[in-house]
Order: structure tokens, then sequence, then C-alpha cells
């Protein structure tokens, strides 16, 4: 890998992105809007928002994350883009992680806009530090670009990118623990739902919930979360191919 090919694709996608408001408006505003909407539906019970709007703060990014990623990187391989790109002193590595370090700062920022509304703004309830709850929708938003790659290998259009939906988020919402307790789940789901990322970005956002400080238990699923983006944008950058066949 080479830094300076990294930085100079990193700089190339964002200049992309800024022609693209849309794209933008999906990144920023989603997450916020879904969790202003969970608000109010929640408006009478303020401790089921506190619990459900924490773990969604993890949610939320993960998904937009994913599909606005897939989906770009995705329209540079079907209009020859990557084709031209990897006949250029380019090499995968250097590709991915530029890509990655676009959607990156792009994911820190949407994961600051949702946490400040969420807990300044809609008064998320939180015994830990803000800073924390942060750390965690950074990660899982990271987590989501990083997946996103990893897909955009194997889809041959932006329809078939929507379908991974169901095969690899879906399953991960309903095994995280959001709406049942792993622990009370079948033996084999919940086998499964250990080795699944999202589940330990939803008991990291709930250790921040009720823990004032940091706990080893937080530690090792922001350590499972971050692993897990870089194992995928690993098989991406080994999985990626120049063209769509």
């Amino acid at each position: 890998m080479n830094a300076s090919r990294t930085f100079a694709t990193a700089l190339r996608v964002l200049r992309q992105l800024r022609h693209d408001p849309r794209t933008i408006a999906l990144l920023l505003l989603v997450p916020v809007l879904l969790l202003v909407l969970l608000f109010y539906v929640f408006d009478a019970d303020r401790r089921a928002f506190d619990g459900i709007g924490a773990s969604l703060l993890g949610i939320f990014p993960l998904v937009t994350m994913f599909l606005v990623t897939s989906i770009a990187t995705l329209r540079e391989r079907t209009s020859g883009t990557l084709e031209r790109l990897l006949a250029m002193p380019l090499g995968k590595g250097d590709l991915i992680a530029g890509y990655a370090l676009a959607f990156g700062l792009l994911a820190a920022v949407q994961a600051s806009v949702a946490t400040g509304v969420a807990v300044w703004l809609l008064d998320l309830s939180i015994a830990g530090s803000p800073w924390l709850l942060l750390l965690v929708a950074l990660l899982d938003a990271l987590l989501g670009t990083a997946l996103g790659l990893f897909v955009s290998a194997f889809a041959a259009s932006e329809f078939q990118v929507v379908q991974f939906m169901p095969a690899m988020i879906f399953p991960q919402i309903l095994l995280c623990g959001l709406f049942a307790p792993r622990d009370s789940m079948q033996p084999v789901l919940e086998a499964v739902s250990n080795v699944l990322p999202m589940s330990y970005a939803v008991d990291g956002m709930r250790e921040v919930l009720r823990h004032p400080d940091a706990t080893g238990d937080f530690a090792v699923d922001a350590v499972v979360v971050a692993g897990s983006a870089v194992l995928v944008l690993v098989l991406g950058a080994a999985t990626l191919r120049r063209r769509t066949p």
C-alpha cells in the first residue's frame, strides 16, 4: 500500500460526493430523522426510548453507511472507473483503504451529528460519557462502510445491492438482542448472535447506557466491532474485481 495513492483516492471520492447532495442528505439526515421519529413514538415512555434509542443509535449509521458505500462502489465498477483506476499503478489495498478513509470521514460526521441530536436535543439519558456513545456509533458506521465495500464486490447491479440487505443486515438486527435478550434465544440462535458484530455494537451501547465509566465488557465490544470492520476490509480488498461480469 502507498499512502499518497490512498489519500488521492480518498480525495477523489470526497470530491465526487460533494456533487451528490442526495447522498450526503441520506448519510447525515436519515439517522437523525429516524431517531426523532422514534422519540415521538415513545413520547409517553421515556425509559423505553432511552433503552431502544441507544441501541438504534448504533444500528442506523451502520445500515445507512452500508447502503451508500456499497452502491457508490458498485457505480465505480459498472461505469468502468474502477477498471481504469486499477490499470494504473494503484493496488487493491490502496483503493479499498482510500474508499474506507473517505467514507470513514463521512461516518465520523454522521455519528457525531446523530449522537449530538440524541443526547443534547432528544435528551437521551445515559449513565456514561457521550464520547463513549459517539465512539460506538462511529465504529458501527465504519463497520457499515466495510460491509458495503465487501458486498459491492459480489453485486452486479444496485438492485442486487439492496437484496443483500435481508441477507447481511436484517438477520443481525433480529439477533442482536434488540427485540429479545440474546441469552433467552434458542441455543443455536444465541450461538449465531455471538459471532455477529452488530450484537457487540448493541451491547456496547447498552454498557454506556448503564455504567458511568468504560467497563471491561465495553472494551471487548468496541474491539470486536473494530476488528470486524478491519477483517471485512481485508476481505473486500481480496475479493475486489475490476469489472462487473
